[in-house]
């Protein structure tokens, strides 16, 4: 480490350019919000997020905060997590939050570039990584979701995802006996649900005082 510590080298940043799609400009930024955000130390750890004014409004921070830390997210088939993030891999997080001019790319980059950020998203739900979304985990994201608007208690969080999981299971399975049991939702019924739904110019945060909108420009 610490190659990124002082002036980085080129090479350094065409290889991160080329993993990530961003441009040389771009890493630069962003190297800087990292140096910023780590207090100029080679890597971030969950206790440095948690200070980003423009997380702390948002109603899903938490699994926000995880997907840097999920070796899923790393592009290395990784599984688990880790404790604290190098800039690399700081980076190519920030990549599935980057919205791509789809009207530039060919129908197949364009279907695994949505595949890929909807991996994403479905890890960022699946917080205990074994491969389902389950009443529970869907459930907390709503009562997060709603808690925001203070209007309603837990019950009536807990009465909407249980509601919105039995149309999920709708949608993804087909009809369900009285007796039969929902599991969760895996990632082909994640597909399946999102079908037709456009993700690939949408997903973006506010990060530092930067939203990733403008990382696509």
């Amino acid at each position: 480490m610490g190659v990124f510590h002082s002036a980085p080298y080129e090479h350094e940043f065409h290889a991160l350019a080329e993993k990530t799609g961003f441009s040389l400009e771009q890493i630069s930024i962003l190297h800087k919000r990292f140096m910023q955000l780590s207090h100029n130390e080679d890597s971030l750890r969950r206790e440095d997020f948690k200070t980003i004014s423009d997380l702390a409004s948002n109603p899903i921070r938490f699994q926000i905060i995880e997907a840097f830390f999920d070796k899923r997210n790393f592009r290395q088939n990784g599984e688990g997590s880790v404790e604290e993030i190098s800039f690399e891999q700081f980076l190519t997080v920030m990549s599935h939050f980057r919205p791509v001019p789809v009207h530039t790319m060919t129908e197949e980059q364009r279907e695994s570039l949505r595949r890929e950020k909807l991996r994403f998203l479905f890890n960022m739900h699946d917080t205990d990584n074994d491969g389902t979304i389950t009443l529970e985990e869907y459930r907390r994201v709503v009562e997060e979701l709603l808690s925001r608007s203070g209007a309603l208690g837990k019950e009536t969080a807990k009465g909407i995802a249980d509601a919105a999981m039995l149309e999920v299971a709708s949608v993804s399975v087909g009809h369900m006996e009285p007796d039969e049991f929902y599991e969760g939702i895996t990632f082909d019924h994640f597909l399946k649900i999102l079908n037709g739904i456009e993700i690939e110019t949408r997903m973006h945060i506010r990060f530092l005082n930067m939203d990733t909108t403008n990382l696509c420009k």
